[in-house]
């Protein structure tokens, strides 16, 4: 059996729309680095405060 993580020890990214920290998620394993948002509601939300040019 695997041995336990802490979420403290899994790698942390500040949020894009609301600034706060989120931890990573094991269905971002494959996308960690392209992932900005630490929900749904925040990536709407960014996605509305800027207009496309």
């Amino acid at each position: 059996m695997p041995k336990m993580r802490r979420k403290s020890d899994l790698a942390e990214k500040i949020c894009a729309a609301c600034g706060r920290p989120f931890a990573w998620r094991k269905k971002w394993a494959r996308v960690w680095d392209e992932v900005r948002y630490c929900s749904d509601r925040c990536r709407t939300e960014g996605r509305r405060a800027r207009p496309k040019d």
